[in-house]
C-alpha cells in the first residue's frame, strides 16, 4: 500500500502572512507531508479582497520551514510563461533543498484574466496550452539544452541550471474534466489532484483516466492520485452539528461536504479516509473547516494522521 500524505491548505486571502509564516512551521513541527496555497490574484470571496500572490509565498515559506513540502493548487498556466516557470520551479525546489510540489492546471477564474489582461481562451485551448507547457517544463528540467516548437510555445537550445534537485521533480495536474484534462493527465502527469465527489462520480472519472492511460500504452499506478477535500473534524457529535453548516456555507463549492468531505469524530475521519484510500487516493490536500486554527491542525495531527504513519 502507497504511503497516505496529509497536505493543509492554508490561508492567503483577508489575513496578514505573520499567521500564514506560523500555521506553516507548525504544519511542518506536527509532521504534515505539505502545505498549499491557491493560484489566484482575485479574491475567491470578494475579488477586491485582499490576497497574497501564491509562488511569493511559496518562496519565503521555503527559508522559515525544514522539512514540510510546499505547493500550489494549482498553478495556472496561462500566468506565468512555460520556459520562466521551469526556471522558477527548478530555483524554488533548490532553495528548499527538493521540497516543491509542483501543481498546475489549465485556469479557470475569467475575472482574473480580464482584470489582469490575460487572453481568456476556450477550454480546450486553454487545456492544449497545458499539455505543451508541461512537455516544455520537463523538458528543461531533464535535458542539458532544451527544444520544442508547439502551436502555442516554442523554446529553442534553452538551459535550464541549476536543475531541480528532485530527479525526477512530479509534475501534478489538477482538474476533473473527463475528455481533454484527464487525457493530458495520462499523457504527461505524474500525478492527479482531484476534487471531492461521491464514491459514483470518482470511480466514473477515474475508468475515464484509466481508458486514455490505456489508450497509449500507460500503466495508471504510475499516476499519483490526489484529493482536494474539507474536514470537519470534532470531539463528538454535538461539536460535529455545531461545525458542519459553518463549514457548508464556506466550502459550498464542493458540493455535499457531509457526503464528500472528511466528516466527525478522529474515529470516524480515519475511516471516511481509509475508504478513499481503497479507491486509489493516497495524498490528501484538506481544507480544514476552521483553517489555520493551531489546535486544529494539531488535534487532526495527533488523532488522524497517527493511524495513517
Amino acid at each position: 500500500m502507497k504511503k497516505v500524505k496529509f497536505g493543509v491548505m492554508l490561508r492567503q486571502e483577508k489575513t496578514d502572512f505573520k499567521p500564514i509564516r506560523e500555521a506553516a512551521e507548525l504544519c511542518d513541527e506536527l509532521g504534515y507531508h505539505s502545505v498549499w496555497f491557491y493560484d489566484h490574484i482575485l479574491g475567491m470571496g470578494s475579488i477586491d479582497s485582499d490576497i497574497f500572490e501564491a509562488w511569493t509565498l511559496m518562496s519565503s515559506l521555503s527559508t522559515v520551514t525544514s522539512r514540510v513540502r510546499i505547493g500550489t493548487l494549482v498553478l495556472c498556466n496561462s500566468f506565468r510563461h512555460p520556459p520562466l516557470l521551469a526556471k522558477m520551479a527548478a530555483t524554488l525546489d533548490n532553495i528548499s533543498s527538493g521540497r516543491l510540489e509542483f501543481a498546475i492546471g489549465a485556469g479557470w477564474f475569467e475575472p482574473e484574466y480580464r482584470a489582469y489582461g490575460y487572453p481568456f481562451l476556450d477550454t480546450a485551448t486553454r487545456i492544449d496550452q497545458l499539455r505543451e507547457s508541461v512537455k516544455i517544463i520537463k523538458a528543461m528540467w531533464t535535458q542539458e539544452r532544451a527544444t520544442f516548437k508547439g502551436k502555442y510555445y516554442e523554446i529553442n537550445e534553452v538551459y535550464c541550471n541549476p536543475k531541480p534537485v528532485q530527479r525526477p521533480l512530479p509534475v501534478i495536474v489538477g482538474g476533473s474534466g473527463e475528455k481533454h484534462l484527464l487525457r493530458v493527465v495520462a499523457e504527461v502527469a505524474d500525478g492527479w489532484n482531484c476534487p471531492a465527489s461521491n464514491a459514483g462520480e470518482y470511480e466514473r472519472k477515474l475508468s475515464i483516466l484509466k481508458n486514455h492511460c490505456e489508450s497509449i500504452g500507460r500503466d495508471i499506478n504510475e499516476i499519483e492520485i490526489s484529493e482536494q477535500t474539507v474536514c470537519v473534524i470534532a470531539n463528538d457529535g454535538a461539536e460535529l452539528r455545531e461545525k458542519l453548516p459553518k463549514a457548508q456555507k464556506r466550502y459550498g463549492f464542493f458540493g455535499d461536504i457531509e457526503r464528500t468531505g472528511i466528516v466527525g469524530t478522529p474515529d470516524e475521519c480515519i475511516e471516511r479516509i481509509r475508504k478513499k484510500v481503497d479507491r486509489g487516493v493516497s495524498k490528501f490536500t484538506i481544507f480544514f473547516s476552521d483553517v489555520m486554527n493551531p489546535n486544529t491542525l494539531s488535534f487532526f495531527a495527533k488523532e488522524v494522521m497517527c493511524a495513517f504513519q
